[in-house]
C-alpha cells in the first residue's frame, strides 16, 4: 500500500479511536482477522487482533455503556472524562501504530502520531458533545453516547476503506474545535465587560 495511504489510515484509525476508543479497536480487531484492510499477523501489534483483546475491549464497551446509560454525562468532564481520554490516547497510539506497522516497515512513529491524533480528537469531541448536551433535553441527552460510538465506528471503517478521508475528518475536527474555542471566548467576554 502506498505510504501516504497507510499515514491516512493511521491517523484515522486514532482519530476515531478519540472520539470513543472501544468501537474502532473491535472493528480493526475484525478487520485484521479477515485480512480485509489491515492485517496484524506479521507484526508487533498482532495482540489487536487476538480474542482475547477483542473480549476485553467488549466488556471496557460493555461497563462504559451501561454507566452512561445510569449517568448520561459521566464521562463528559471530571476523573471519568479523563480516564476515558487517556484510554482514548493509548488505543489511538496502538491503533496508528499498528497500521503503520502493517503498511510500512517502521512503525514507531504510529505511537507519538497516533497518542496525538486522538489526544486531539477526544478534546475536540468532547468539548462538542458537551456544548450538544447543554442544549437537549434528558432522554435526547442519553442518546448522544450512540452518536459518539457511531461516529467512531464510521470513521474506523472509513479510514480503512477510503485513507484520505482521515485528513477530513481531522480538518473537521480542529473547525469544531476552533469555533467552539471562539463561542466560549465570546461568552466569557460577555461576562467581563460586566465587570
Amino acid at each position: 500500500m502506498d505510504l501516504f495511504l497507510v499515514i491516512c489510515q493511521a491517523l484515522g484509525l486514532a482519530t476515531a479511536a478519540g472520539i470513543r476508543p472501544f468501537l474502532p479497536a473491535m472493528l480493526a480487531g475484525a478487520l485484521a482477522s479477515a485480512e480485509t484492510g489491515l492485517d496484524f499477523d506479521s507484526t508487533e501489534f498482532a495482540f489487536l487482533m487476538d480474542p482475547a483483546w477483542l473480549i476485553v475491549v467488549v466488556a471496557a464497551l460493555a461497563a462504559t455503556v451501561g454507566y452512561e446509560r445510569r449517568r448520561p454525562q459521566a464521562f463528559d468532564a471530571g476523573t471519568l472524562g479523563a480516564c476515558l481520554a487517556g484510554v482514548s490516547i493509548g488505543v489511538g497510539a496502538l491503533l496508528a501504530a499498528g497500521s503503520l506497522d502493517d503498511g510500512h516497515d517502521a512503525w514507531w512513529p504510529g505511537l507519538p502520531a497516533g497518542a496525538a491524533c486522538a489526544a486531539f480528537a477526544a478534546a475536540a469531541s468532547r468539548r462538542f458533545f458537551a456544548r450538544v448536551s447543554q442544549r437537549l433535553d434528558p432522554d435526547a441527552r442519553s442518546a448522544l453516547a450512540v452518536y459518539k460510538d457511531g461516529a467512531s465506528l464510521l470513521l474506523a471503517l472509513l479510514a480503512v476503506l477510503v485513507p484520505p478521508v482521515s485528513l477530513l475528518a481531522l480538518a473537521a475536527l480542529a473547525w469544531l474545535h476552533l469555533r467552539g474555542r471562539g463561542r466560549d471566548e465570546e461568552k466569557y467576554a460577555g461576562l467581563r465587560i460586566l465587570r
